[in-house]
């Protein structure tokens, strides 16, 4: 005798698909004049972030190392962006270039850690590693003669949890949780900490403002694509692998905890999002065969997105790229477009 009904709704994902299928995101752009609607919706994405606000602590930059490098030059930092929370760096300066320079902000996802954007050791940062999926965003960023902050984000790499006796297998879930308690959320901390990673490139002299960008793959481009939408120094943005809808990537499948955000979903979708940094110009990165972000849906966002820049009279400065592999980041497809993009800006 069985004690369960064949055609019982049992599976939370049932209801939440029903919930999904009776929504209508309150905050979603409906064609009108896009700058009343970003203002207000750019409010709510920062509400719901949760970022640390308050008075800013002062930066304490140490410098732990300085290296020749065949591309130019690479500093090892370290900076403050709040109380008990440092953030560890690689500062890259190409050698084919004078100042001031393009500055891109590199985040990593759930890679070991920031120094694969530079392509050495972890614990030894003068031995070299070899780094697939062109995730060496620092190195790439030198090779094409533009400067680079590569922040380690927080529960990854150096900054991985060290203090408490039981972790997650994914070092970020127990931050992510904290930091709900707390009224916070993890992605709204990382996002602050790019916040903070420009507060730094303000204390030099060799940034050009008018083109300073992010980029970032997997969790790296969740972190870009946040940061593009609520961070207005940002004036470029590339985000990788992550760009598509809520509904068929994070809420079709299980995502690590520090992709979500409370409550998002009943005022937006992801081309609402990404729709903020409109009209700045932004190249989306996807992987043709990315079981976890499918490009099916990516397209249908990007269409989502296309129509938000059409109405902010920058059409043609929102550009999609995808490579013919799966989740990784596609630097011969997507940096020539990047480029062409710095460079209309003279």
């Amino acid at each position: 005798m069985t004690s369960t009904q064949p055609d019982a709704s049992y599976s939370p994902s049932l209801n939440h698909r029903y919930l999904m299928d009776a929504l209508t995101p309150a905050l979603a752009y409906d064609g009108g004049e896009v700058g009343a609607w970003q203002r207000r919706l750019r409010r709510k994405v920062k509400s719901l972030l949760g970022m640390p606000s308050g008075d800013r602590v002062a930066l304490d930059v140490r410098s732990l190392w300085q290296r020749q490098h065949p591309l130019g030059t690479i500093e090892k930092i370290v900076f403050r962006a709040e109380p008990y929370a440092d953030v560890m760096a690689y500062v890259c300066l190409p050698k084919a270039a004078t100042p001031p320079y393009t500055w891109f902000i590199c985040v990593q996802g759930h890679t070991t850690g920031a120094h694969v954007s530079i392509a050495v050791d972890r614990e030894d940062n003068g031995v070299p590693i070899a780094v697939e999926g062109d995730r060496d965003s620092g190195l790439g960023c030198m090779a094409r003669g533009i400067a680079a902050l590569c922040i380690e984000q927080r529960s990854f790499g150096e900054r991985r949890e060290r203090h408490q006796e039981r972790v997650s297998t994914h070092g970020c879930h127990d931050a992510t949780m904290h930091a709900l308690m707390l009224g916070r959320t993890l992605l709204g901390e990382r996002v602050f900490d790019v916040d903070r990673g420009l507060d730094y490139l303000e204390t030099r002299d060799d940034v050009d403002w008018s083109r300073v960008g992010i980029m970032g793959n997997s969790g790296g481009g969740t972190v870009s694509l946040f940061s593009a939408a609520v961070l207005p120094r940002l004036r470029y943005a590339m985000p990788s692998c992550y760009f598509c809808t809520f509904r068929d990537s994070l809420m079709s499948i299980y995502h690590c905890a520090d992709n979500y955000v409370p409550g998002l979903l009943q005022y937006a979708e992801m081309a609402d999002v990404m729709g903020l940094f409109a009209p700045r110009p932004v190249v989306l990165v996807a992987g043709e065969h990315d079981e976890i972000f499918p490009v099916a849906a990516t397209r249908r966002a990007f269409a989502d997105l296309q129509a938000v820049y059409a109405a902010a009279g920058a059409a043609d400065r929102c550009h999609l790229v995808v490579g013919p592999e799966g989740h990784r980041f596609y630097a011969d497809a997507a940096w020539p477009m990047m480029l062409q993009e710095l460079q209309r800006a003279g």
